[in-house]
């Protein structure tokens, strides 16, 4: 039996010119699955937890088809891709429940930094200590995932010097978090920054991943990665959902991966060691992805990301073929090999293409694909 797998999909709604328009209000008061963002302009839907990668796949593929639908009714707007506001307007905030209080702070305090699209990894992982364990190894590779999915090198139609500009924008809450020793450390912290008032409610922990549950931080049973930008491919999406168990399921069987065991880095505070320099991987795979200089948490040695990937692909890859999922794991040498979206679309920009027609070309794209993907693996929709 695989793990469990769900996903939270956020994507913006807009013209086929490339704007970003509000609609979240509507689609949410008119379909099932979706859920509205503080700002009008994305919208989330959710998949139910999955164990088979087969289901998961028209999981994500049919609510787009259906919101697509519905987008009809309302005019001529459609789904776009990318992770932040691509072609604008970071100047104002579209709010999309004006009476929520929490969207009012979120608003206040952190204008449209946050009003970014992007993919949550939930996997599912009853035993609250074997969570803490997956936690803290996915912490500090966090920032491969990032590397792998990073879509968002455009801001207000220009290009940003990131591949991620979404997660170098976006403020990590609270500055610090822990690696977690334990569920009860995680408890005793949450409670704490509670307290202080760090955190408004147990929702307003944005680190690139975290311990989840239905009442966290008391009960917990999922894994929530949050540092992926938005993943146009579904495909692509479940390569590094493979991935990401594959590794689990490597943990699992050899508890030493744990960070906490195996990390040889110097220094006598070793955990702000490990969390100082995956702060920093973050950043550079922010920049640079796929290309980015990274250092690794075991020993310390510099290593570009795309080599890490390689490395790790190599020893999951057996993992993958005994559990029966590989097929869906090995679509990850593909990015590897062609690049992630950011890095196509600033290709296309060197080659003179303008922001605008490279969105434009890419939502067609996107649409293209899910189309293919529906026509040959999920049911037809019921209109």
């Amino acid at each position: 039996m695989l793990l469990t797998k769900g996903f939270e999909v956020e994507m913006y709604t807009g013209t086929p010119e490339g704007d970003i328009v509000g609609l979240s209000d509507k689609i949410v008061a008119a379909l099932n699955r979706f859920v509205r963002e503080p700002d009008s302009r994305n919208v989330e839907y959710t998949t139910a937890p999955l164990c088979g990668y087969d289901r998961l796949l028209c999981e994500l593929v049919q609510p787009r088809l259906l919101v697509r639908n519905y987008l009809k009714t309302l005019g001529d707007y459609t789904l776009l891709p990318g992770s932040c506001l691509s072609m604008g307007d970071t100047k104002v905030f579209y709010r999309s429940d004006p009476t929520n209080h929490y969207h009012s702070y979120i608003e206040e305090t952190y204008g449209t930094n946050v009003v970014t699209a992007s993919v949550h990894i939930n996997i599912g992982i009853p035993n609250p200590e074997l969570l803490m364990r997956a936690y803290r190894l996915v912490r500090v590779e966090a920032p491969l995932f990032l590397a792998l999915s990073a879509s968002s090198p455009f801001l207000d139609g220009e290009v940003t010097g990131y591949h991620s500009t979404r997660w170098q924008m976006f403020p990590k809450t609270p500055k610090h978090v822990p690696l977690f020793a334990s569920h009860k450390h995680f408890i005793e912290w949450t409670e704490a920054q509670l307290a202080l008032g760090t955190m408004k409610n147990v929702r307003h922990l944005w680190s690139s991943v975290r311990p989840n549950g239905d009442r966290r931080p008391y009960d917990i049973n999922r894994l929530e990665l949050r540092i992926c930008d938005l993943i146009s491919s579904p495909i692509s999406l479940l390569a590094m959902t493979a991935f990401l168990e594959a590794r689990l399921w490597q943990l699992l069987e050899n508890p030493d991966l744990d960070p906490l065991i195996s990390s040889e880095l110097p220094g006598s505070d070793r955990e702000e060691t490990m969390l100082a320099l995956t702060d920093a991987n973050e950043t550079a795979a922010a920049r640079d992805s796929l290309d980015a200089k990274l250092r690794h948490w075991q020993d310390g040695r510099t290593i570009i990301a795309r080599d890490w990937i390689e490395e790790i692909y190599q020893e999951l890859s057996p993992i993958a073929k005994k559990l029966g999922f590989h097929c869906f794991l090995s679509p990850l040498k593909k990015i590897l090999r062609e690049g992630n979206e950011a890095q196509q679309w600033l290709k296309l920009h060197t080659e003179g293409m303008d922001t605008r027609s490279i969105i434009r070309q890419r939502m067609q794209l996107m649409l293209e694909m899910e189309k293919e993907l529906e026509d040959k693996l999920c049911q037809p929709l019921v209109a």
